[in-house]
């Protein structure tokens, strides 16, 4: 499976710009690359509480619109963040996007202390099957938390995509729970971070990385602009849980109840 990382810098409250980045980055890809990841919030950047509600959209608001296009256009499917406005409610949300439409949507549990007063939590952690492959997503401050990736494990999840915007100092940090939520759970993990400055003065980290299901680091950029290319050999999979399955060795489950839906979408709910 080819995919493609867009690490780039965004502007805070600037959707405009971020959504060209956005098409044009889409556009580039080369025509076997199947999935694009973006970073977190990338589509509006990282609004405050005072202007929020002029800057999250919902879900079938022109923004997402304009990506879904591109992704019929492409035949691509994206990865992407936004802040998601669901009457009046206000969500760091990532969504996958195909050709087909929505095929998941998440949004951040656990939040940062600068989506506090800004954003509400999600309660619900979920999977779908993307061509032939269990996909969860998770959002920046959730990889410091291992149920959050054991909660995708739970649910089968097999390639774990993270959209981030992890600032320093704490870019070593990211760089430990992404290879550490892979081993732990024998999943690939995949985590695209934005670069250089936002608009209050912090500078984001980079270091979009690719794991593999025994926790060893594939590719890792550095903290420049780029798009890079990675391939995953999905047979790996079985190959890491030949021997044993830490999901079906634990002692100890997660709490949830977990809701199948039409399509291949599951959650588990947040009790």
């Amino acid at each position: 499976m080819k995919v493609e990382f867009a690490q780039l810098a965004g502007r805070d409250n600037d959707t405009a710009y971020n959504l060209e980045r956005a098409l044009a980055a889409i556009a580039a890809c080369t025509a076997d690359t199947q999935l694009i990841v973006f970073p977190e919030t990338h589509l509006m950047g990282f609004p405050n509480a005072g202007t929020v509600a002029q800057i999250a959209e919902p879900l079938d608001g022109p923004t997402v619109n304009a990506v879904l296009a591109a992704s019929r256009k492409h035949n691509i499917a994206v990865v992407i963040g936004m802040a998601e406005n669901d009457n009046g409610h206000f969500y760091n949300t990532t969504l996958l996007i195909t050709p087909e439409g929505i095929a998941l949507k998440y949004r951040k549990t656990h939040l940062w202390a600068s989506d506090r007063g800004v954003f509400e939590a999600g309660d619900r952690y979920a999977t779908c099957e993307w061509n032939g492959v269990r996909v969860g997503l998770l959002i920046c401050y959730d990889i410091e938390f291992p149920e959050t990736a054991r909660a995708l494990a739970q649910l089968d999840a097999q390639l774990l995509i993270v959209t981030n915007g992890n600032m320093d100092p704490y870019g070593p940090t990211h760089r430990t729970a992404i290879m550490a939520r892979a081993q732990e759970n024998q999943v690939f993990a995949l985590m695209v971070n934005r670069v250089e400055a936002g608009d209050d003065g912090l500078v984001f980290a980079g270091g979009s990385a690719l794991v593999d299901p025994l926790g060893s680091l594939l590719f890792e950029a550095g903290r420049e602009e780029g798009q890079f290319s990675v391939e995953l050999d999905l047979q790996q999979l079985a190959q890491a849980r030949k021997d044993y399955r830490y999901l079906d060795d634990q002692r100890l489950k997660l709490p949830g109840e977990v809701v199948e839906h039409p399509r291949g979408l599951r959650e588990l709910l947040i009790p």
